[in-house]
């Protein structure tokens, strides 16, 4: 049984340790608040740099944090793992100063393929749906 769980959390290692060798998102200054088997949560406030010409947050960093809150969990089997595929729904807008958290929960892993959904809030608000697909990538 203990090597099992060394197991789990020498993967949860691995993912923490892509997060903070992740140079975009420490640039856009995300923090990773949680990181289990199969779950993660990121956080990232807004800045003047992420609004469109809406004056609202532009869809692709709210999308840059769902991905990053998937690749966390979905690596954090300790085996590096890639997206598949993904899309998100975007429910709400958001503006400057604003603090998102990405929740990212695993669905389903069968053999090398996963399916994860992480939710992005502000607040209570929920403002995106994402679904990853992941693909473990083979050792090389």
């Amino acid at each position: 049984m203990a090597a099992s769980v060394d197991a789990m959390s020498d993967g949860v290692d691995f993912a923490r340790k892509m997060f903070f060798d992740d140079p975009a998102s420490a640039k856009l200054g995300m923090k990773l608040l949680r990181s289990e088997i199969g779950v993660s949560e990121v956080s990232m406030r807004v800045t003047e740099e992420m609004i469109n010409g809406h004056d609202i947050t532009h869809g692709g960093f709210v999308f840059t944090l769902a991905d990053t809150a998937f690749a966390v969990a979905c690596n954090s089997y300790g085996r590096t793992t890639v997206a598949g595929g993904a899309s998100i729904d975007f429910l709400a807008s958001t503006r400057i100063g604003d603090e998102l958290v990405a929740t990212a929960v695993e669905r389903v892993r069968c053999g090398r393929n996963g399916i994860y959904d992480v939710t992005v809030r502000c607040g209570e608000v929920v403002v995106a749906e994402f679904r990853g697909r992941s693909r473990e990538l083979r050792d090389s």
